[in-house]
């Protein structure tokens, strides 16, 4: 059990370790194991595109729960495009870092321009991807990521979510100690089997084969998942 609070969930043997998942469908095995439970639920997989989405379908194979995406951007720093300052959900509501943006000292001018950007993308996703977004009423949500780093992307899934589902669960393999306290108030649940305290933090080191998909890729898994 965590040593956080009653409602986070860890795998105390990983804590601190990098490189502890061949892939994201291992990670996907593994904590399909933590959410068994769900399988007799009316419940719903929310898997945030592009690395949540190997991630969530390997859990929606396993536990037989329908997967479905739900499309936000993180807002990326102009001068580090890797990195970002907030993000926008579906909606285009804007979650910005509010230390970080005054850090950085970025213009009201910068932030619009940037998220407008961002919103473009994720339109452009949605049409892509050929998803709508599925009726949430009564059912147990769980969203799904390859990892957190800021935790800001995932904030606004949450905060969506909360608008049409009462029931929210979070589940990722990976996120610095720091994120998982500022997530886990917001959620029933959440699941992350490797917690790190380094000051130094990346998703990919939790794995052993790291890449980014191509929305070619997450079309694949998407048709494989009607299939289920």
């Amino acid at each position: 059990m965590s040593s956080f609070n009653s409602n986070v969930i860890e795998d105390r043997s990983l804590r601190n370790k990098t490189r502890v998942f061949r892939d994201r469908e291992h990670a996907g095995q593994l904590l399909a194991e933590r959410l068994e439970d769900y399988a007799n639920e009316d419940a719903i997989l929310l898997a945030i595109p592009a690395g949540g989405v190997p991630v969530g379908y390997v859990i929606s194979k396993a536990i037989h729960i329908p997967l479905n995406l739900i499309i936000l951007r993180k807002i990326k720093i102009p001068s580090n495009p890797e990195a970002g300052f907030g993000s926008v959900a579906p909606d285009g509501t804007i979650f910005l870092n509010e230390p970080l943006v005054r850090r950085l000292g970025l213009t009201q001018n910068e932030i619009e321009h940037s998220a407008e950007e961002t919103l473009k993308e994720i339109k452009r996703r949605q049409q892509l991807f050929g998803v709508g977004f599925p009726n949430l009423k009564d059912k147990a949500v769980i969203l799904v990521d390859d990892g957190l780093a800021s935790g800001f992307t995932m904030i606004a899934a949450i905060n969506f979510v909360k608008k049409h589902s009462s029931m929210v669960t979070v589940a990722i393999p990976t996120a610095p100690s720091g994120t998982i306290q500022r997530i886990a108030p917001l959620v029933d649940r959440l699941i992350c089997l490797n917690v790190r305290e380094s000051w130094v933090f990346a998703v990919a080191d939790a794995y052993q084969k790291w890449y980014d998909l191509s929305d070619e890729e997450v079309k694949e898994y998407l048709a494989k998942a009607i299939k289920l």
